[in-house]
This record gives structure tokens, sequence and C-alpha cells, in this order.
């Protein structure tokens, strides 16, 4: 076996056993060592939405902190700015399953829209739900779920929480912007609410859409930068639902 063959059958092994550790962690680590702590915050904390969005946090924020531990050369490299948004809608490019953990782990009071169909699946439906996250859709069970949670994102947003979105729906195949739904930009026009828009790059680089396996040999450090802030008043105020999700859309292609 050749020099390079060799040394691409131990990052592959590395790979492998790196993968097991985090998803050791992620699972059975939830379970087992966070479920005590839910359980004791939904039966004890004055407020359960928020201390179950701040145990979100934590648990996210160690699985990156030990990710970095076990992939040589992991670096999250974040604005300073985006660690000081509060009150806002945060509309974001998506590329990786790791998006939505990564942005709960940089934000304590956070919510996120979630296919409807994880609030179906036992244990985690009822994180999901306790969490004041809002489902996709509005069909059936979910009706009411939605929309109260719509109807009392105002008061949330100015208790300083933010409601993260990827409003293209789905993960990116080739790494550009795919067309936005115009479900969260509705719902920031209906409240009045400022819009912050970021940029994600490099998590499909660590955890590729279709592989199970991270990839424990990537030098890009994952970004996060905050590329615009759409105030409240041009919000309310544009014409229309179109030229708002444009007025996004430009920022990306600038």
């Amino acid at each position: 076996m050749g020099y390079d063959a060799c040394y691409n059958y131990l990052k592959l092994i590395y790979g492998f056993f790196a993968t097991i550790l985090l998803w050791i962690y992620y699972i059975f680590g939830h379970f087992f060592f966070f479920t005590p702590i839910y359980l004791g915050a939904y039966f004890f904390s004055s407020n359960r939405e928020f201390a179950f969005q701040r145990l979100n946090h934590i648990f996210y924020k160690s699985f990156f902190f030990l990710t970095r531990l076990i992939i040589p050369g992991f670096k999250i490299l974040v604005d300073k700015e985006v660690f000081s948004i509060r009150s806002s809608i945060i509309v974001c490019n998506h590329l990786s399953y790791l998006d939505p953990i990564l942005f709960i782990s940089l934000f304590k009071k956070q919510k996120t829209i979630v296919k409807s169909t994880f609030f179906n699946i036992p244990i985690f439906g009822w994180y999901l739900k306790t969490s004041g996250y809002l489902p996709s859709t509005a069909q059936g069970q979910f009706s009411d779920l939605l929309i109260k949670g719509i109807e009392d994102l105002n008061l949330y947003l100015s208790l300083g929480g933010n409601l993260f979105v990827f409003p293209e729906g789905t993960r990116s195949k080739d790494g550009k912007l795919n067309s936005l739904n115009k479900g969260v930009f509705s719902i920031a026009r209906r409240i009045g609410a400022p819009i912050k828009v970021l940029r994600i790059k490099n998590t499909h680089l660590i955890f590729r859409p279709g592989k199970f396996i991270f990839n424990t040999w990537v030098n890009l450090p994952i970004t996060v930068e905050l590329m615009a802030s759409v105030d409240s008043d041009f919000v309310k105020n544009v014409s229309s639902m179109s030229q708002l999700m444009d007025h996004i859309k430009s920022f990306y292609e600038k």
C-alpha cells in the first residue's frame, strides 16, 4: 500500500471513530444526561419555553466544543455583531444539517421553524413544542400551534428573543441560493419585525448532505457573517412581499 493510499485510509478510519464519538454524545448524551435537566426545567421553571431554549443552547454549544476537540483544525468564525442580535427575525442561506444547531448554539433565546413531521416524533416533538418552536405548516393538528406561535411572537421578540429561519426551505446542493419561501417574510411584515441577513459558509464541507461521516480533514473554517440589517420601518412599509424578498436576495447576489 502506497503512502497516499495509507494516509487516506487512516483519515477514513479517524473520521469514522470521530463520527461515532460525536453521534454518541449527540444522541446518548442528550437523552441520558440532559433529559433529567429538561425534566427539572419542565416541572420547576417559571418559564419553560425560555428554560428549554437555554438548555438547547448549552447542549449544542457543548456539542461544537467537543467537535473542536475531536476534529483537527475545526474552527467557527462568527462576526461579533452576530452575537449581539436581539429582538429580530434572522434569515440565512442553508447548506447543511449543522446550520440550525449552530444557530441554536449562538443564541440563548431562539426560535425557529421546524418541519411539521418532526413534531410527531416521540420525545423529540415534546422538546420542540416546549421550546416554542414553530411547525412549518398550519394543516390539521399543527394549525393551532402555528397560529399561537405567531400571535406570541411579537412579545417574544420584545423580550430579546430571535426567530431564525432558512427561507430556502432546504439545503442548497451547489452552494448557490435557491428561491426563497415567502412564509418568514409574511410573518416579518405582519408583526413589523427587523430582519437580520446572515450568510453561513462551509458547514456542508464538515457534514456533507447525504453522508453519515463527518469530514474531519477540512481546513476551511465555518463562518457566519452579518450581511445586512433591514429595519422594521422598511419591512412594514415596503410596497409588496416580492419587493421585500428581492431586497433580501440582493444581499446574497452581491
